[in-house]
């Protein structure tokens, strides 16, 4: 679904991007790690075309995206911050987003599922940062695109709704959805993902699954695995 090759991006001096190489051809869920400026942000920003590197090549479905926008349609997106207008209310954000995308939505079903009812009359300044986060992940979900991409989704929320938000995106993988993660909440990603690409320094480090990462590390527990790819001593 997802192919990048050789991608380039830096921004003045700071190389972000170096020659990275990415291929996603399974549907699941993939999570993308690494630390502060090891080129995340800028690679899901360069997929979703926000950020245009100065060499390489990304395809979604075998045709490139680059300088080009009707691929979206089909991608749905989670910024780890949404700004929106204090001053709307909650449905008229979902009104507003769905006239946008002019593509069937789920609102009203997503709406029931995160409890919103009583929020939907409320303006988005009024709302707790767990609220504007269920409200946001109503706007990714619910036009149903093949490809989800999703920035630290668990912030702000509650357990019950990191409860509904696990069962919502294993649904969606059940549905044959390709689904990718960004997030600092480590226990989160080892329960969730199906592949674990970590970047460091622009470059992919390491690829594979959780168990995989365990025995190239040889840790046992997820977290020091993780700790481990970034200790100077790691050959």
């Amino acid at each position: 679904m997802v192919s990048i090759k050789e991608l380039h991006k830096k921004f003045g001096s700071q190389v972000v991007l170096d020659g990275l190489n990415l291929e996603i051809q399974e549907q699941g869920i993939i999570a993308v790690l690494g630390p502060n400026g090891s080129g995340k942000t800028t690679l899901i920003k360069s997929i979703l075309g926000m950020v245009v590197p100065e060499k390489g090549e990304i395809q979604i479905n075998n045709k490139s995206v680059l300088k080009r926008w009707e691929y979206r349609q089909e991608l749905d997106y989670l910024p780890q911050i949404a700004n929106f207008p204090g001053n709307l209310k909650v449905q008229e954000l979902i009104t507003m987003i769905k006239d946008l995308r002019a593509k069937p939505a789920r609102d009203q079903q997503l709406i029931d599922f995160f409890g919103l009812h009583p929020y939907l009359e409320k303006k988005l300044n009024k709302l707790s940062g767990g609220t504007r986060q269920k409200v946001n992940l109503l706007l990714c979900f619910m036009f149903d695109s093949p490809l989800i991409i999703l920035d630290e989704p668990t912030s702000g929320l509650d357990p019950v709704s990191m409860l509904r938000l696990r069962e919502l995106i294993r649904n969606e993988k059940e549905k044959g959805k390709t689904i990718l993660i960004t997030s600092h909440i480590m226990s989160f990603v080892e329960e969730m993902a199906d592949r674990i690409v970590f970047l460091l320094d622009g470059k992919i480090y390491f690829d594979g699954d959780v168990c995989q990462l365990k025995s190239s590390t040889g840790q046992a527990d997820f977290e020091h695995a993780i700790a481990h790819l970034l200790s100077k001593d790691h050959d």
